[in-house]
């Protein structure tokens, strides 16, 4: 997404105005842990800040496909962001446009959850011998904590 910067440094205007949808076509913006994104939109401004810096803030929202933390199927996860980002170490000298999907993609990867699913049955994952617990199965049932009572014994 490029945005010309002439009318900042001219001082013809105070701030670039930015409310566009975003796309991630290009096979840079690959990531293993997103398998898609949707609406994706940003809303906000280019600006000079307070230190003379050229700024992008914003907000930064949509949907990153991913996979489910148990059941490994594909699913919607929503995602917002707040943006304050100083983009004087992108621009060159004399650059008077300057291409934001690098920013946004950043921040874009720092929403991934480290794990997230919408399984709520967790009765159906199991097999010979091993099965998906919950939370609470590991404190009340651990089979290990035998093992650590003797250790401790010993």
């Amino acid at each position: 997404m490029i945005i010309e910067l002439d009318e900042l440094f001219c001082h013809n205007t105070e701030k670039i105005p930015i409310d566009s949808n975003i796309k991630f076509n290009n096979e840079e913006y690959h990531n293993n842990e997103i398998k898609d994104l949707k609406n994706v939109h940003f809303t906000g401004e280019i600006h000079y800040g307070n230190d003379e810096s050229i700024d992008l803030v914003g907000s930064l929202q949509g949907t990153m496909v991913i996979s489910d933390a148990i059941s490994l199927d594909d699913v919607d996860y929503s995602f917002s962001c707040e943006i304050d980002e100083n983009l004087d170490e992108i621009l060159e000298n004399n650059q008077n446009t300057i291409d934001i999907l690098d920013v946004l993609w950043q921040n874009i990867v720092l929403e991934i959850p480290l794990k997230y699913t919408l399984v709520d049955d967790l009765s159906k994952y199991q097999g010979d011998g091993w099965k998906v617990i919950s939370e609470d199965e590991i404190k009340r049932d651990n089979p290990f904590s035998v093992l650590a009572e003797k250790m401790k014994e010993e």
